[in-house]
């Protein structure tokens, strides 16, 4: 008979487990850790926690323990329980309840079902236990079956022990009524704590569901940048793992809980949330003269309203007593001349990596090379100032005044954040993602911090974004940049106080940049 001293021990443990169970954020290892504490707390050989199905139709089996038997399914044991149980239906096709099946009786009753012996309980169908025996050599004999009700009073899931063992002797027997309230009380426990760590994680999951609605949206405004708000936070998270794995240098003791790493790849997925504020016609400026639409087209018109003008001097000409001949070859060589600069026009109006001076200068005399009368009557030089302006951006295909109003995006970020009652978790959210554009020596924006005024993360998420700006196959004005060019560019950034030295020495040793390029680079860019 059980002392009075073994019944406080019980409880206590059962206060301990309680406690156990509050603070375990892996939903599997949580279900493991219920079976485990049911069979400790109950001195059971094993044990089955079942699992209310979606539909609410059948229980699924989750963790399987038989300890005398050595066989493990589920949680931390490596093996997995689908297709090895097949689901308990808690209803017969005709739509009667199973009350057959000893856990589904509890599941469709909520009632916990003690049972002495297996094979002489009436009521309950236990010939697939007997054929397990049979099979195994086991002899099941004593079943507690306790069902898993939230905090609603809703079945969640079942908790089934089997084969109570006698302390010292290892005898089976059945499990007492100490056994039954116990188990219970750490069933109602265990459920509060999964429903809980559920809800968490559904929350969690639709948190982060909306913030890659919100980054769709992003990219979806451009064609051309599309993707960049999926592939920083994965590029972030391998360069947190590299560091994470570093054992030597500045970053030897830098290391990331589950909960910091969370809290990061939140950050990287919102660091471009700012960019809905960003007018359309500039995220997805494609050329130089983009806006709505593309103004080459008016400036291709343009060349044809010149050209004809030019025809009608030569019939004029030829009219006033000019020969002919000589009309039409200037005429012609007119024309071959719009031709040529009407190309190169379209050419520039692609923009690229770097626009060359005889280039832009050749941009500033055509403006004024050709004149012509616009709708208003008025002669007009070839080229507006706002056309020579876009037309001579040195490199990309945004203005200065475009460039702040695509910067302004990381300002509008911050603020989005900022205004966010993060949990204490997430806190540092607005810090990291806000900070993805500032440089180490202070020249960056939009705060102008310098390196120790960083945190490590914030400066991780500055590297990925530059990286995959560089290598992105997606820009219309460069092509697909090559690992060795990239990684040099990155190289002069460290050199000059752009990005952090130590964090691009652990991306380049621990080759960030190859794990990376193997799941989203062309293979013509892997030339390293």
């Amino acid at each position: 008979m059980e002392t009075i001293q073994d019944l406080f021990r019980r409880l206590e443990q059962l206060n301990d487990i309680g406690a156990s169970l509050s603070n375990e954020r892996d939903i599997n290892l949580l279900l493991e850790k219920i079976l485990l504490a049911a069979k400790a707390i109950t001195r059971a050989d094993g044990g089955t926690l079942y699992l209310l199905a979606e539909d609410g139709q059948s229980l699924h089996f989750e963790i399987v323990r038989t300890d005398s038997l050595n066989i493990a399914f589920g949680g931390s044991s490596g093996q997995s329980t689908s297709g090895k149980f097949p689901d308990l239906p808690l209803y017969n096709p005709d739509g009667s309840p199973n009350n057959s099946l000893v856990a589904a009786y509890a599941a469709i009753h909520g009632k916990t079902v003690n049972i002495s012996d297996a094979y002489t309980a009436q009521g309950f169908d236990f010939s697939g236990t007997r054929k397990f025996d049979e099979r195994t050599g086991y002899r099941s004999q004593s079943f507690l079956t306790v069902p898993m009700k939230n905090h609603e009073g809703e079945i969640i899931g079942v908790l089934q022990l089997i084969n109570a063992l006698k302390t010292g002797s290892g005898e089976v027997t059945e499990f007492s009524q100490a056994d039954q309230r116990l188990a219970e009380s750490l069933a109602s426990q265990a459920a509060i704590a999964l429903t809980n760590r559920q809800l968490v994680e559904q929350l969690e999951t639709l948190f982060e569901s909306f913030i890659k609605l919100i980054n769709l949206a992003i990219d979806e405004k451009s064609a051309h940048t599309g993707g960049h708000c999926q592939r920083v936070p994965e590029l972030t998270m391998l360069l947190a793992d590299a560091v994470d794995a570093t054992t030597e240098g500045p970053l030897a003791d830098f290391k990331l809980t589950d909960k910091d790493r969370y809290e990061l790849r939140i950050a990287a997925l919102m660091h471009d949330c700012g960019k809905v504020t960003t007018p359309v016609h500039v995220v997805d400026k494609a050329t130089k003269l983009q806006t709505i639409y593309d103004r080459i087209d008016l400036i291709d018109t343009r060349f044809e309203i010149v050209k004809r003008d030019a025809e009608v001097r030569q019939w004029r000409q030829i009219a006033g007593g000019q020969e002919a001949v000589e009309a039409e070859r200037v005429f012609l060589d007119f024309c071959r001349e719009c031709d040529v600069d009407r190309d190169f026009l379209r050419q520039a109006n692609i923009g690229g990596e770097r626009m060359s001076d005889e280039a832009i200068e050749r941009v500033k005399a055509m403006a004024g090379k050709y004149r012509w009368t616009n709708p208003a009557g008025i002669e007009t030089d070839f080229l507006s100032a706002d056309e020579l302006d876009n037309l001579t951006i040195r490199a990309g295909t945004l203005t200065q005044n475009e460039r702040e109003i695509i910067n302004h995006h990381i300002v509008a970020t911050i603020r989005m954040l900022e205004q966010l009652p993060w949990p204490k978790h997430l806190r540092n959210v607005p810090e990291y993602a806000g900070g993805h554009h500032e440089r180490m020596d202070g020249k960056g924006y939009p705060k102008g911090l310098k390196r120790d005024e960083m945190s490590w993360q914030a400066r991780m998420m500055g590297i990925s974004d530059i990286f995959e700006a560089l290598t992105a196959k997606d820009r219309p004005y460069k092509e697909a940049m090559k690992l060795t060019q990239a990684l040099g560019i990155m190289e002069n950034f460290k050199k000059g106080g752009h990005i952090d030295p130590d964090l691009f020495d652990v991306f380049v040793r621990g080759e960030v940049f190859r794990t990376y390029a193997a799941s989203y680079l062309l293979d013509e860019q892997v030339d390293c």
